[in-house]
């Protein structure tokens, strides 16, 4: 079923024909949600290389890169930390124009309730809490725990990024299961429990050696083995519960909805046991920064499609 948003782009906006702009425009909306959904997990990774290059003072101050100077300065004795820094900054620009243009493109769609319109201020309002906690994260030099709530905050925008783009697609009816009861108890549960698994990762990362700068001489006060090994249990727990969901899925009546949903379910696990392979080779070889980089995309990904999974459990006509 088309969704009430891309009904009717085919209309005209005056007596001589031409093509209404504005439903050209309101055109643009899947495309500029889904390039909303790259870019948060995308800024994960920037934000993981200033972390890993130590460049997280590359830039001196905030909004500035340097005193008086928006762009950082070349000169002989420039190092590569500055422009990482910088890098991050400007996809951060980049991401406050896309959450402008998802701002316009939902808020004014007066063909859709008020409940799914609200949705459209929530990425440039992030982008923008995001902008403030990084200057903090850069005036408090490098502070882990302010270092760690930058990242949960982007993971808490990729889920919601991926949510938005979902409920675009669908029609504004209430929500129905597309299978039992169960199906969704368990589809919930694999929701919650995503908090504690990426809760705990970054809580693993602020308590070890890339938490923020190899100058700064703290760490946030946890013992990382502990914290290492409750992150693993819920992993574990994670992946036992999608597992579950996976075989209430196959022993549910087949239909389209089903189907689609068994996929995800499956891109799901895949990319769970992927996370998983890649957390336990990098703890096994001293936690290399291109892999722990790696993970922290993957922790973006994983995200996304656990919401994708999620979502994929109930319908609206």
């Amino acid at each position: 079923m088309r969704p009430a948003s891309e009904a009717g782009s085919g209309a005209t906006s005056d007596r001589a024909g031409s093509p209404d702009r504005l439903a050209r425009f309101r055109s643009w909306t899947r495309g500029v949600l889904l390039a909303n959904v790259i870019g948060q997990i995308l800024i994960i990774g920037t934000g993981g290389a200033v972390r890993l290059t130590d460049s997280g003072l590359g830039c001196s101050t905030w909004p500035n890169c340097e005193p008086g100077q928006f762009t950082p300065a070349f000169h002989q004795a420039s190092t590569i930390h500055p422009y990482i820094e910088f890098g991050n900054r400007t996809l951060a620009f980049v991401l406050g124009i896309v959450g402008l243009l998802v701002l316009l493109l939902v808020v004014t769609d007066r063909r859709r309730p008020r409940s799914y319109r609200a949705l459209g201020v929530v990425p440039l309002a992030g982008v923008i809490a995001q902008a403030v906690i990084g200057g903090v994260v850069v005036l408090l030099h490098l502070s882990p725990g302010w270092v760690s709530l930058h990242f949960g905050v982007s993971a808490a925008l990729v889920w919601f990024s991926a949510y938005l783009l979902h409920r675009h697609g669908e029609g504004d009816a209430p929500p129905e299961r597309i299978a039992g009861r169960g199906v969704a108890t368990v589809g919930a549960l694999l929701g919650l429990l995503l908090i504690p698994v990426v809760t705990l990762g970054v809580l693993v990362t602020g308590s070890g050696p890339h938490s923020g700068d190899t100058e700064v001489g703290y760490r946030l006060a946890l013992d990382p083995l502990t914290v290492t090994r409750a992150h693993s249990g819920t992993v574990w727990l994670f992946t036992i519960t999608l597992v579950v969901l996976l075989v209430l899925l196959h022993r549910a009546s087949a239909g389209p909805l089903v189907a689609t949903a068994r996929k995800a379910a499956w891109l799901l696990l895949a990319v769970t046991l992927a996370q998983g392979l890649i957390g336990y080779v990098q703890y096994f070889t001293g936690l290399p920064e291109l892999l722990v980089g790696i993970h922290l995309v993957g922790a973006g990904c994983l995200t996304w499609a656990t919401a994708n999974a999620v979502l994929r459990l109930r319908t609206r006509a």
